[in-house]
């Protein structure tokens, strides 16, 4: 429990006392107004705050897509089909399609972000390393539950990073911020897509079979651990800032309820459609793209995986930079349209045409950086900041809902149809997330266009709202 000089994340203001002046003079000693430690200072928020947050998932990302760079090496050396394969992401998936929506709750209400993010981290490492014990002993059921497990954490550890982002960087540089996030987390996948098959071939040297596979996933229960330390330190300096700051609890009255739900907006509900209808059309496409890649391009395995992780390596560079230029130019909701377009006509090039795979998959890490950039900060403008944790819970268990669904049908669609056929498929969910972008555009119009807002416009709207909450 803690005591009344250091009020954790859950308890009310009107518990805050005055002694906090006093401890909080005594933190700041030997710290300038512009020193790393000092937590009222920018340089603060950026170095060490921002990079512990951006290195938060990084481990998640890395692992999630272990499977997706050893494809044809996890088939051959388990003996198991494509359906069966792409089971390691549908069992990723299905524990997401309630638990982070509850992980988004249980941060907001119960656990506070700090503690969630620790114990979220803690499954997503227990999860992977039972991932590769099941591979070192060829227990195919085995590295189904660590898959299992590893999503209990993965996707609300991603809710435990944007509640932190948005503790630290609501306001004008939301964007830029959730741009930079997805920014590092994408080089943990990137760096899952080149490193794991010369890891496993390095290995295979000595050790051979599902053994050396097992091997190399434990690779991945390490980066895992990395971003655990990450989590533990920035909770520290999230508590030290609580204090120092005297920032604002949440107050017993704003608590959500859990019936809250049912009063957020239809904004809410056509961005989780948008949000599920694009994503199921990017991660399970790369979940299978190695063999897609060699066999209708004929590239050799490690130039299958460079072509399919330049999605990550794009976003990577580029989120950072759209999120910046959306911070400043605004319009939200035209540019998650303009990423939807985009990302259809990839989809089309890679099913129709042989145009070389580079083109068309940078143009789709860009067109994703856009729409990820632009889409999850819409959020933080319509719900209130109580309720931000559970808001993205719940879009991550759409997002989940079908990619549970999806990743197992997308792997029947290949074994009984092929790779053109499960293009077409994804065209058509690209299509779904175009109609509710468009719809999305029509009611936030009707609403005042709050969503689509220009920067300077939603700059002027923030000062009349500050003006009216000092008059009161």
């Amino acid at each position: 429990m803690a005591s009344k000089s250091e009020p954790d994340e859950k308890t009310p203001l009107s518990q805050v006392v005055e002694s906090n002046n006093d401890d909080s003079e005594e933190e700041l000693q030997g710290c300038s107004g512009t020193a790393p430690c000092n937590p009222k200072s920018c340089l603060h928020r950026y170095f060490p705050v921002l990079v512990l947050i951006c290195f938060l998932s990084f481990g998640s990302y890395f692992c999630y897509d272990n499977p997706a760079a050893l494809q044809d090496t996890m088939i051959r050396e388990l003996d198991i089909s494509e359906g069966q394969f792409m089971a390691f992401y549908s069992f990723y998936s299905w524990p997401n399609v309630v638990l982070c929506m509850f992980g988004g709750y249980l941060i907001d209400r119960l656990f506070g972000v700090r503690l969630g993010a620790i114990i979220f981290g803690l499954f997503v490492t227990v999860g992977q390393v039972i991932f590769a014990l099941g591979s070192l002993f060829n227990l195919y059921a085995l590295m189904c539950v660590g898959r299992f497990v590893f999503g209990i954490g993965g996707e609300s550890l991603a809710v435990a990073q944007n509640t932190y982002a948005v503790k630290w960087f609501q306001g004008k540089e939301l964007n830029m911020v959730f741009g930079l996030q997805l920014s590092f987390s994408r080089v943990g996948s990137t760096v899952n897509m080149n490193v794991m098959q010369p890891l496993y071939n390095y290995i295979d040297q000595n050790i051979h079979g599902y053994k050396c596979l097992g091997i190399a996933l434990f690779v991945g229960a390490g980066m895992c651990v990395f971003s655990l330390i990450c989590a533990i330190v920035l909770s520290f300096f999230d508590k030290r800032a609580d204090r120092v700051l005297k920032r604002k609890q949440i107050s017993s009255e704003e608590m959500i309820k859990f019936r809250d739900i049912l009063t957020f907006p239809l904004s809410t509900w056509l961005i989780s459609i948008i949000c599920v209808a694009y994503y199921v059309a990017v991660f399970p496409f790369i979940g299978l793209g190695l063999v897609f890649f060699e066999m209708k391009f004929g590239l050799t395995p490690t130039s299958a995986n460079a072509v399919n992780s330049l999605v990550y390596i794009v976003s990577a560079v580029a989120s950072p930079v759209f999120g910046f230029l959306i911070d400043k130019i605004g319009k939200n909701v035209f540019w998650v349209i303009i990423g939807i377009v985009v990302t259809l006509g990839c989809h089309m090039m890679l099913a129709f045409s042989f145009i070389n795979p580079y083109v068309p998959m940078v143009i789709m890490g860009l067109s994703y950086s856009v729409l990820a950039s632009a889409l999850w900060p819409m959020v933080s403008l319509i719900i209130p900041g109580h309720q931000l944790g559970t808001a993205y819970g719940i879009m991550q268990a759409i997002q989940n809902l079908g990619l549970a669904v999806i990743a197992l049908v997308a792997g029947i669609i290949v074994d009984q149809n092929g790779y053109l056929i499960l293009e077409v498929f994804f065209m058509a969910w690209l299509c779904v997330a175009l109609i509710a972008g468009v719809l999305l555009y029509l009611i936030d119009a009707n609403k005042g266009g709050k969503l689509n807002l220009s920067a300077k416009a939603r700059a002027i709207e923030k000062l009349k709202l500050d003006a009216e909450k000092s008059s009161n």
